[in-house]
């Protein structure tokens, strides 16, 4: 047996990318460059033969795929997995989140201009973004991150190759599988209304950070979750302590009330404001 065949049978058998390093476990006789030569040779072999499948390297390792182009046939079978599409603030979200990693709750709301708590809970329950730590600031809120199964997910190799922040959005429109959109939470808006601030954390958006009162007049900037401007990057030993699935599981159930208080809080402000100027109707004796 040769190592072409070796490895497209791991290839196969694997329903997770897998680098050369792991592929060479397989066999004695087998070393990264042994197997890098082989993957080279399958995908040239797939490629001359027009084979419905390809070679693919992704999230730092390689997996074999169906070609896109034969995606609208699997969908006619039931017994084929078709995940919900995600929606526009979802995409929108992970997209910032995929650049500004790692960001916390209330820096993703700065950005889109509304709640993301919802969306947040989404993306994880898709396995897109995790909890990567805790910011170092006041209440130490918790900073997300992607996952390696949205590289996998999105056919990309690693973060330093996703494309400019301005296509990332489009891009992953396009390369979702078909299938329902998700629903977006009870609570959530569009990103219609919101301003349209960098996704990479450009001037603009220090701009906009430097505009916020300091006094805490904006009352979503005073929960636990807060701006993350001081967090170091993160796989810096400083960032973070590590968080328990159970300490995460814990400050997610607390996101949707904290979310409540403060939209009502930041909802109920204008209507404070334009009681105070209307003239007082009181009789007086």
């Amino acid at each position: 047996m040769n190592a072409p065949q070796i490895v497209e049978a791991v290839l196969f058998a694997s329903d997770a990318p897998l680098s050369p390093d792991e592929i060479a476990r397989a066999d004695e006789q087998l070393d990264e460059d042994r197997v890098e030569e082989a993957l080279q040779a399958l995908q040239a072999e797939y490629d001359d033969a027009q084979r419905a499948f390809q070679l693919v390297e992704v999230a730092g390792g390689y997996q074999i795929l169906t070609r896109p182009e034969y995606a609208p046939y699997l969908e006619r079978f039931d017994n084929v997995p078709r995940p919900s599409r995600l929606s526009g603030p979802s995409i929108e979200t992970l997209a910032i989140i995929a650049y500004r990693q790692p960001i916390g709750r209330l820096e993703i709301e700065y950005v889109r201009g509304v709640g993301a708590s919802g969306v947040i809970r989404t993306l994880q329950e898709r396995r897109l973004i995790d909890v990567v730590g805790r910011a170092k600031g006041l209440g130490r809120p918790l900073l997300y991150g992607t996952t390696t199964h949205f590289l996998e997910h999105f056919g990309f190799k690693s973060l330093e190759g996703l494309p400019r922040p301005e296509e990332l959005p489009i891009i992953l429109r396009e390369r979702l599988p078909l299938g329902p959109v998700e629903e977006e939470s009870e609570g959530e808006e569009g990103s219609d209304e919101r301003e349209s601030l960098p996704l990479d954390g450009g001037d603009a958006d220090n701009e906009a950070v430097a505009d916020t009162p300091a006094d805490g007049d904006d009352p979503a900037h005073t929960d636990a979750d807060g701006p993350t401007d001081s967090v170091e990057p993160a796989d810096s030993a400083d960032l973070a302590d590590p968080v328990s699935d159970d300490d995460a599981i814990e400050d997610d159930d607390a996101i949707g009330a904290d979310d409540t208080g403060s939209e009502a809080l930041a909802a109920g402000g204008d209507d404070v404001a334009s009681d105070e100027d209307e003239p007082r109707t009181d009789s007086v004796d």
